[in-house]
């Protein structure tokens, strides 16, 4: 697995991931009734659909590496999958098979300082990870510049905890039975809380929007999921 450094700025987040990454899968499943998987497998196909340019695949934050190995067994495209934590990085390892390992790269990198040459990728994906990457604009303008032009953006993120659900019951499942359940399946309190704090602060689905429009891609928009607890949103790299 290659390794290049990771900004001091970003160690906490990934010292933190890192922490659970034993744990993640399980959580991930247990926390959203296992509805994730079903949210990723839309993702790819979205990104795969027809009119996608010849070349590799970037799947950024891409921690135990699902959305890797779904892009892997839907096409047979390489895949730079990129994330801050080694950790996570290393528990997705297990879930590989022959195949997978033959065109799934795991890279440790910043999302900011992205190891790849201009427009080298056909299209990327970054599913819950554009939330932890500070400043998003730098994550976003990295992307546009290595995506080719006519190449796919899909981000699929938490809507804004802002905005109250279902009469306030998933904004109190937020704040007080995530970093619970977090803590009891993990035994780490703070990243279930960081998490709950992330997604309360983000903005909405129209903000992101534009912060893609604005990092050069265009024909944006997105789609609700769940009611509005996720979004998937995709771009097309202006020619």
């Amino acid at each position: 697995m290659a390794e290049l450094p990771v900004p001091g700025d970003n160690r906490r987040v990934a010292g933190m991931f890192g922490r659970v990454a034993g744990s993640y899968d399980l959580l991930n499943h247990m926390l959203s009734a296992g509805l994730d998987i079903a949210w990723r497998r839309t993702m790819v196909r979205a990104l795969l659909a027809p009119g996608l340019p010849l070349g590799p695949i970037l799947d950024l934050a891409a921690g135990t590496l699902d959305v890797s190995i779904a892009v892997a067994r839907r096409c047979s495209r390489r895949i730079l999958a990129a994330d801050v934590c080694a950790p996570m990085l290393l528990a997705g390892l297990g879930k590989l098979s022959e195949a997978d390992r033959r065109r799934i790269f795991p890279t440790v990198a910043d999302g900011r300082v992205l190891p790849l040459a201009d427009a080298s990728v056909a299209g990327a994906t970054i599913a819950f990870g554009i939330r932890n990457i500070r400043p998003r604009s730098q994550a976003l303008a990295e992307l546009a510049r290595v995506i080719r032009p006519g190449g796919r953006l899909l981000v699929l993120e938490f809507g804004t905890g802002k905005r109250r659900m279902w009469g306030g019951l998933y904004n109190f499942y937020l704040r007080r039975v995530l970093p619970k359940i977090g803590k009891l399946v993990s035994g780490d309190d703070e990243a279930y809380r960081y998490l709950a704090e992330t997604i309360r602060e983000f903005p909405d689905e129209a903000t992101l929007a534009e912060e893609m429009r604005q990092a050069g891609f265009a024909d944006v928009g997105y789609r609700a999921m769940a009611g509005g607890i996720v979004f998937l949103h995709a771009g097309v790299k202006a020619v």
